[in-house]
């Protein structure tokens, strides 16, 4: 499949699972099918990219640099662990119907299917000028062109410190091990805390959606519970309609939930939440998520000057950074500012239309003037139902951003255990478009 129908299959794979939700049979998401690996000679090399960061974005755009270009790229990709913990999904691990292992995936394929290098360590420095990163070892590496894919960091919250005692499990990995066991040992009747930080922040639907799953879960194994929901924003970030039947019908025993609800100081000795509605104290369970920004390498490099300065400005024709000078670095998943949500399908579909345009712009001609995305998740609703939202992005020349489509964009109205199997159909897809 070439690039432009497959970049194109976004929106008419997205339309087409939308005609098949109307009769509530629902739906494989837009994930592109995996393209046949090549693995040409080194020999072949004509330009190399250094990609930053082995999440759903830079592990993406790794893999189809080296497909579109037909094996004419060398890519490098770095990242600080070996394997990648998928943050989707990984509130089902809280509740105990995945296991933290199934989360992990590895860069195996990656190597040896498409001829990626791939180096673990931390980065220290990036010279967009001279284009090269060096490593904490002090290894230094040298490209024609920069993705950058860090992620998120979190802002730090008063009276906190290095306790965690509130662990965020916003990214996965040992603190979703560590909050799935503070709520097993939590007694019956007693009272857990789960926050949302101010908009924009990774996953939208995810805090609505865990704080469902946990309802659930606190219902079945931890009667006369309570779930207090504090979220920083006026109102539901998304999916309004399946939350707030979810928070004040179904879970309406259990959930609480207040807007506006900002934490401003927390105590972790004595589970204490000071918030803008008030003061919480003597709290069993606290599922803390601060507010968010990009990873520490983007302000580090001088390219957060989006959002009061907490993301990277990006033209989403290529993901090149707008900073003057650094247009040869791009930025890609939740670091970048765009018009997108954050989240992991998202930052698979920008990995995509990066790489094509890198691969467009190294063989000097432009990128695609008319590029398409599509944003699909699932919600957990309950510990066995699922609501679903998708949406799909088209370029605006106007605006110069990527604007939904509302004729391709959509909701279920309600939850269902069909949902919930599709669910797993879809992440198992994507995970294969990502790392397989």
């Amino acid at each position: 499949m070439d690039r432009r129908t497959l970049l194109a299959a976004a929106a008419s794979l997205a339309a087409a699972s939308l005609s098949a939700l109307a009769d509530d049979k629902k739906k494989e998401k837009s994930t592109s099918p995996t393209p046949t690996p090549t693995n040409p000679p080194s020999n072949t090399i004509k330009a190399r990219v250094i990609v930053i960061g082995g999440g759903m974005g830079g592990a993406t755009v790794a893999k189809y640099l080296r497909l579109w270009s037909n094996g004419s790229i060398g890519v490098t990709l770095i990242d600080r662990n070996p394997t990648y913990a998928s943050c989707i999904m990984s509130s089902l691990v809280l509740t105990g119907q995945r296991t933290m292992s199934s989360q992990y995936y590895n860069y195996d394929a990656l190597r040896s299917k498409y001829g990626i290098t791939t180096v673990f360590g931390d980065v220290v420095a990036v010279d967009p000028v001279a284009m090269k990163v060096r490593m904490a070892d002090g290894t230094t590496l040298a490209a024609d062109r920069m993705v950058m894919a860090p992620g998120i960091e979190f802002d730090d919250v008063p009276g906190l410190g290095n306790s965690d005692r509130m662990p965020h499990a916003w990214k996965a990995g040992p603190q979703t091990t560590l909050l799935a066991a503070q709520l097993a040992a939590m007694p019956a009747g007693g009272t857990a805390v789960l926050t949302i930080p101010q908009a924009p922040y990774r996953c939208p639907p995810g805090p609505y959606e865990r704080a469902c799953l946990i309802a659930d879960w606190l219902k079945a194994k931890k009667p006369g519970s309570k779930l207090i929901v504090l979220d920083a924003n006026p109102d539901f970030v998304t999916e309004k309609d399946n939350f707030s039947n979810a928070f004040f019908n179904l879970h309406g025993s259990v959930i609480e939930y207040h807007t506006n609800a900002a934490v401003t100081e927390v105590d972790p000795a004595s589970m204490s939440l000071v918030t803008t509605v008030g003061t919480l104290r003597n709290m069993n369970v606290v599922n803390l998520i601060p507010r968010q920004r990009a990873g520490g390498l983007v302000s580090t490099v001088g390219l957060n000057n989006a959002t009061n300065g907490r993301f990277a400005g990006v033209d989403v024709l290529s993901y090149q950074s707008t900073v003057s000078g650094a247009d040869r670095i791009h930025v890609i998943g939740d670091a970048s500012a765009t018009t997108q949500p954050k989240a992991g399908h998202i930052a698979n579909q920008e990995a995509k239309v990066c790489a094509d345009a890198i691969v467009r712009l190294l063989g000097g001609s432009a990128p695609d003037p008319a590029p398409v995305t599509n944003s699909a998740c699932y919600s957990t609703i309950t510990m066995t139902q699922a609501s679903w939202l998708t949406a799909v992005f088209q370029y605006d020349p106007v605006a110069r951003a990527m604007a939904a489509v509302p004729a391709a964009s959509g909701a279920s109205v309600g939850w269902s255990s069909g949902n919930f199997k599709q669910m797993n159909t879809w992440f198992n897809a994507l995970m294969a478009d990502t790392y397989a």
